[in-house]
């Protein structure tokens, strides 16, 4: 060692007289070693960040890299979402984190399942790529099912999702992204970000409205400013890289892709059942998939005598769905890592919008199906076409204004429904009319406060009143109070009545006979000249029928008289 350090220091301090290329060699060995350093380094410093490195070096990761292949950020480096895109300084201040994370590793101190901490805000991640404010299109989505009978029937599930979002200065500022773009604070009473008792939104002059879970017991004067966190794209979209789905998505989703034989008998139910075991061992779930193998030789012999091939690719692709959605040895499925997108496998949307988050005048943070998607429609194999309804925008009854609107409307069905929806089979699931939606009725919204005990007690007093019954003609005199009155009200005071659609209130005869923002609407002694006979007589939002228009002629060419 001292001969090697002496002819290092004889290399870098030449003696006096020696020659040229002896002061030249040593400067160049250093330029050489710097270059080395740097370019190793610099290749240290991106392999670190590689999926390669993230996702296979660690014994924590297979679950996480696995999901994180199969997703839509497939090709977006690790360190992007992880880290952020910053400075080196920036980045390598934030990447000291992994110092813990080692030290985790090489002792194995790690407590499973693994969750995320000190992740970066969206701002810095997300928002690199997806701007919030140009969010402003709505999208359309097919979402393909299959039941759990023999022949697998097929349904799709289609819907107008409203993603929105931007700004009001921008003319936009609705739709699902609108979270993002405003101000929103909630308070989370687990780790998991599942129970969401407390939401603040902001107003445009920095003031803000209160929501509290009546059910929660939660008292906002109780509240730590210091615990508020601010809605972001993650709030929602927390598991976009790294899903682990349910066993009957997948299934879905592997039938919709003929992964899996949408022909085979019973497929969908018998995979969905199997992969919802709990295994002590990938070995005993792998073995209890193949074994469907016998099962189908008993029960389908025909079928299995001449699609053997087919039922056993079928289960292979069970397989690797267990393998993409269970790991044993982190203790990680489908059941560990909410999705926070939808609100069916989940809380997702209705950790807020629920029903039973009120402010102080006990109006909820609306549960509104419509409010981010259209109704959804099911079709099955046999509809030729798809009819999405779609709100054009027009007027709305007083009573579907209430933010509490959807928990009360099972309890408010009149009559009058009929005036706007197709109503047969009401509450019922065969998709026979608006009311008899299987994707609304057919799903059991646990996570809704449909039953919340204490928002019943508040809502009794917001039950609209029963509408009056239809006069269905003339059942007394020809006059505003005794006929017409009773016919506006009933038929056109949804609309025409508080909420004076057009500035025109119909329920009330000084209210008529003013008019609307169009001018007056009634004529006396000039039927053909009013205005509500000539918009009566083209299509309009809800038509009188055309003995009922005749009564209305008849009462404006005597007058049009009150009593």
């Amino acid at each position: 060692m001292k001969k090697i350090m002496e002819r290092l220091g004889r290399f870098f301090a030449p003696a006096p007289g020696s020659s040229r290329w002896a002061y030249v060699l040593p400067y160049l060995a250093l330029i050489v070693i710097f270059l080395v350093l740097l370019a190793g380094g610099t290749y240290g410093w991106e392999y670190t960040n590689s999926p390669g490195f993230c996702g296979t070096a660690c014994h924590t990761m297979p679950p996480q890299n696995v999901a994180y292949l199969n997703s839509p950020h497939a090709k977006v480096t690790c360190e992007e979402c992880h880290i952020g895109r910053a400075s080196f300084t920036n980045q390598l201040m934030r990447k000291t984190q992994g110092l813990k994370e080692t030290y985790y590793e090489i002792f194995k101190l790690y407590e499973y399942p693994i969750r995320a901490e000190a992740l970066r805000p969206a701002l810095e991640t997300c928002e690199k790529c997806h701007r919030p404010e140009t969010f402003s299109d709505d999208s359309l989505r097919s979402i393909k099912h299959f039941a759990n009978d023999e022949l697998n029937t097929a349904s799709n599930t289609y819907l107008i999702l409203k993603t929105g979002g931007g700004d009001k200065r921008e003319g936009l500022g609705f739709g699902i992204h609108w979270h993002i773009t405003n101000k929103v604070q909630y308070y989370a009473a687990d780790d998991l970000n599942q129970e969401i008792p407390y939401v603040r939104v902001y107003n445009d002059d920095a003031s803000y409205t209160e929501y509290t879970d009546v059910e929660s017991g939660f008292d906002p004067a109780s509240l730590d400013e210091g615990q508020l966190r601010q809605m972001d794209c993650t709030t929602c979209h927390n598991r976009v890289t790294h899903d682990f789905m349910y066993p009957s998505e997948s299934v879905d989703n592997s039938m919709a892709r003929g992964l899996i034989d949408p022909s085979i008998p019973s497929i969908h139910q018998m995979a969905v059942g199997v992969l919802s075991i709990t295994y002590g061992t990938r070995d005993e779930a792998v073995k209890a998939i193949a074994a469907l193998d016998g099962v189908y030789q008993q029960t389908y012999p025909d079928y299995y005598s001449q699609n053997s091939e087919t039922i056993q690719k079928a289960l292979t692709e069970i397989q690797a769905i267990y393998d993409r959605t269970v790991f044993k040895e982190q203790k990680i499925d489908w059941t560990t890592h909410p999705n926070n997108l939808g609100h069916i496998n989940s809380p997702g949307c209705f950790r807020c919008h629920d029903g039973k988050h009120l402010n102080a005048d006990n109006e909820a943070v609306r549960l509104e199906c419509n409010l981010c998607h259209s109704i959804p429609v099911v079709t099955g194999p046999k509809d030729l076409v798809t009819k999405i309804e779609i709100n054009s925008g027009g007027v709305e009854p007083d009573s579907h204004l209430n933010a509490n609107w959807i928990s009360l409307h099972n309890q408010s069905i009149n009559e009058t429904c009929s005036q706007c929806h197709t109503t047969a089979d009401m509450g019922g699931t065969s998709n026979t009319s608006f009311c008899s939606n299987s994707a609304c009725h057919g799903n059991a919204f646990t996570f809704a406060g449909f039953d919340a005990p204490a928002l019943h007690e508040i809502l009794k007093d917001q039950l609209p009143t029963p509408a009056p019954q239809s006069t269905g003609g003339a059942s007394g005199a020809l006059t505003y109070e005794a006929t017409i009155g009773p016919l506006l009200s009933t038929k056109c005071g949804a609309c025409h009545g508080k909420a004076a659609s057009g500035g025109l209130n119909l329920i009330t005869f000084a209210d008529l006979m003013k008019g609307g923002k169009d001018g007056v609407v009634i004529i006396p002694n000039d039927s053909a000249n009013s205005l509500l006979v000539k918009i009566q007589s083209a299509k309009h939002y809800l038509n009188l029928t055309a003995e009922e228009l005749d009564l209305i002629k008849q009462w404006i060419d005597a007058g049009a008289p009150e009593r």
